[in-house]
């Protein structure tokens, strides 16, 4: 009976493993060897050492990426993080249809990222001048200009991502004790006392997890780019993961690009490794 177990346990996790393999670690192999090579995604190439690298540092187009991609993220994370606390109070506390709402709310991340941008381009591209003149005021679609595309790309962004944070978020609210809600009343903890003093404390993991997940997501951008504005207007929107995709498959710089690809996981490392150590020693604090 336990050699029948092992057995179907085996069947079942070695096809997984087999395409993982195949579909993951070897992909990632193959590009961090290209990333030390001229390669151009076609033809013969040469071992260049570590000069793709070096020359990610004085590329001014990678170096505007970052810089776009890190503010990008910074804000989404901020709007998205706010707008799902909020959300997730409202539907936690004694309201009609809670089931209902929070259904609703979960149906933008259930869409396909491609989908909610095409039709978010429409929107701003279409729809809001059209309201905009409606009211006396003439206006052009916001991601015609390298000033205002980057906030349509941050909405579009932050809309879809609120759906999950929330219910996060819900779940988080869901295991704060009630009598500490009635022992903090006593004392006159109220409004936004109870919040900062009382829910936000308990409820810092699943912040913690939001936080992560929200950064790491939105340094990943590239459905969002795609479909709205496709790093334009002259490349204001372009972000590491469009600008890697790309130049390197289209643009000739496999090689190059594969040495952007592995720094950019190196920094997402990085960034998700200091976010988990400096939530773990608040919670620590706590």
């Amino acid at each position: 009976m336990k050699n029948d177990r092992k057995r179907t346990f085996l069947l079942i996790t070695i096809p997984i493993l087999a395409l993982f393999i195949c579909f993951n670690t070897i992909p990632l192999i193959r590009g961090v060897y290209y990333s030390f090579t001229n390669f151009k995604g076609f033809g013969s190439y040469d071992n260049v050492g570590i000069r793709n690298y070096l020359d990610l540092f004085t590329d001014a187009r990678v170096g505007k990426s970052y810089l776009f991609t890190i503010k990008l993220a910074v804000a989404a994370t901020i709007l998205t993080n706010v707008v799902s606390l909020i959300l997730a109070l409202a539907l936690n506390s004694k309201i009609r249809a809670k089931s209902f709402f929070r259904g609703a709310y979960f149906l933008p991340n259930i869409l396909g990222a491609l989908v909610v941008g095409y039709i978010f381009n429409y929107f701003f591209t279409y729809i809001l001048p059209a309201m905009m003149k409606m009211v006396g005021v003439e206006a052009g679609s916001i991601l015609s200009k390298p000033s205002t595309a980057w906030i349509g790309i941050v909405i579009v962004c932050a809309w879809q991502a609120i759906a999950m944070n929330t219910i996060i978020y819900i779940s988080g609210l869901q295991t704060v004790p009630e009598d500490v809600y009635e022992a903090g009343g006593l004392d006159g903890a109220t409004g936004w006392k109870r919040f900062r003093y009382l829910t936000f404390p308990l409820i810092i993991p699943f912040f913690s997890i939001n936080m992560v997940l929200s950064v790491k997501n939105f340094l990943m951008v590239f459905d969002q780019i795609m479909a709205l504005t496709k790093g334009g207007p002259a490349q204001s929107t372009e972000s590491i993961s469009y600008l890697i995709y790309n130049n390197g498959m289209a643009g000739g710089q496999f090689g190059f690009q594969s040495a952007n690809a592995v720094l950019f996981f190196i920094v997402i490392v990085c960034i998700s490794v200091a976010q988990l150590k400096f939530s773990s020693s608040k919670e620590e604090q706590l």
